[in-house]
């Protein structure tokens, strides 16, 4: 083969792109994978996931929100903690995973490819890297470039008090009062990050509910949890305009209600751009739909047959996870090997402090659908290693067929709720009964052995 032709063009070495690539490298085919300079891991090593769940975390232990229950809601791990303390430990580990991601590629025999991508026809890839231009042909290309922050022009955006959530760092020191607007996964991760650091904030989204595929039970959970942490809701409100008032000397947007909301800093946090406008796609003979996302099949297949898409830019769920499993998915369907596709027992993730997982059917599709189901609650006050974490709010939550007992959802909300979530998500995989959880032991202290504790629940409920 040519030296610059591939089985398989990758562009984006974000989550889709890594196992998509590595995936079709181990079926024994030629793969290069394009991204930008400087940009290995993709959006989800550099500005997105990674960064984001390491401000998380370096909040939560620097201000020991951990041991909070045992030593007062007036208890703080670190005084004044600055952008700096946060900055420094997201830096470090971007680097660490950016060489593990670059090694795991060179280990599979992946070329990589450093610069800006583009179409010049179906088949073909222009690079252009900062001192040379390749040109790539493909027999197969996956498109998973991932996706920007959205921008409105009408926002003002300054990149030192008005900010988007790429930006969040550059912040001029923590804010006393934030305004984020966006109430979706994103908004409400930060928003409770800078509630944790004790900033007042105001969440304003146009949408009346949080979140409408989590369950309502969690999702009030989680609400309160905010309020307590001095979030103030701005739900049905639309923002019709923002700017900086010179003489006060503060930030404020305009709701289309009338309502004046007033801050130190604004961060806007209204959905993604696709940026698949970067790759002039047309140039492939591809189409787009809101907001740039590529639509796909169920094989994560375009419009054009041997050009594939998965990740963030194709939209809904865009978690890393999920974006792992499509891109190993697609390259498995274009080179014919077998797989096996489950969409709907993927877990989702949201890490809100406190942090919610989930899996399967929620209350309000089980409705809907008219199935008969029972609940089963374990509350983390209940258990002794939650009591030792500083965690008894926390709850996990399962859904079970009152006819067959079969599990048909999991729902959790605290400490470690996104690792838990996969003993639920294997017993569904495998069409387990709650009757498992009764049956199997655990060992103790664990968080795990909530799943007993909510099978049994369930059970005397029958």
């Amino acid at each position: 083969m040519p030296e610059n032709n591939f089985d398989l063009i990758v562009i984006g070495s974000g989550p889709a792109g890594q196992k998509g690539a590595i995936c079709a490298a181990k079926l024994r085919k030629r793969v290069a994978v394009v991204d930008r300079t400087l940009m290995i891991g993709g959006v989800c090593v550099h500005t997105g996931t990674i960064p984001s769940k390491s401000v998380r975390e370096a909040i939560f232990q620097l201000t020991g929100n951990a041991v909070k229950a045992f030593y007062g809601d007036n208890y703080r791990g670190k005084n004044d903690i600055s952008v700096q303390d946060l900055s420094f430990r997201v830096r470090t580990i971007i680097s660490r995973e950016t060489e593990v991601i670059r090694a795991q590629l060179k280990r599979n025999g992946v070329q990589i490819f450093q610069g800006t991508a583009q179409f010049t026809d179906p088949h073909t890839i222009e690079v252009q890297g900062d001192t040379d231009k390749h040109v790539l042909h493909g027999e197969h290309i996956l498109i998973a470039c991932g996706t920007r922050p959205a921008r409105n022009p009408e926002i003002p955006f300054d990149d030192k008090r008005i900010v988007d959530t790429d930006r969040l760092t550059v912040l001029e020191g923590l804010p006393r009062e934030l305004i984020v607007v966006g109430a979706g996964v994103v908004g409400l991760e930060y928003a409770s990050f800078l509630a944790a650091l004790g900033t007042e904030v105001t969440l304003i989204d146009q949408r009346p509910t949080l979140l409408d595929f989590v369950d309502r039970e969690i999702i009030e959970s989680l609400a309160y949890h905010l309020r307590q942490m001095g979030t103030t809701f701005r739900l049905g409100e639309k923002v019709t305009r923002v700017g900086i008032d010179p003489q006060r000397d503060r930030v404020f947007a305009e709701l289309e209600s009338g309502k004046k909301v007033q801050a130190d800093a604004l961060l806007y946090a209204v959905g993604r751009q696709a940026n698949g406008d970067q790759l002039r796609i047309e140039a492939a003979g591809l189409d787009s739909g809101e907001r740039g996302k590529i639509k796909v099949n169920e094989h994560y297949q375009t419009n054009i047959p041997h050009i594939y898409a998965a990740g963030d830019i194709i939209g809904f769920p865009a978690l890393a996870s999920t974006s792992m499993e499509q891109g190993r998915l697609a390259s498995c369907h274009m080179f014919g090997a077998p797989s096996e596709h489950m969409p709907e027992l993927f877990p989702y993730g949201i890490y809100t402090i406190p942090e919610i997982s989930m899996v399967g059917q929620t209350e309000e599709t089980l409705t809907a659908n008219k199935v008969p189901y029972e609940v089963g609650i374990a509350k983390y006050n209940e258990l002794a290693k939650s009591m030792m974490l500083g965690d008894e709010s926390g709850m996990l939550k399962l859904l079970f067929d009152r006819n067959t007992r079969k599990l048909l959802g999991v729902h959790v909300i605290g400490q470690r709720s996104t690792e838990i979530i996969h003993i639920g998500q294997a017993v569904m995989y495998y069409g387990g009964s709650i009757e498992y959880f009764r049956d199997t032991v655990f060992n103790y202290p664990t968080l795990a052995e909530a799943y007993k504790v909510a099978a049994l629940d369930g059970l005397n409920k029958l």
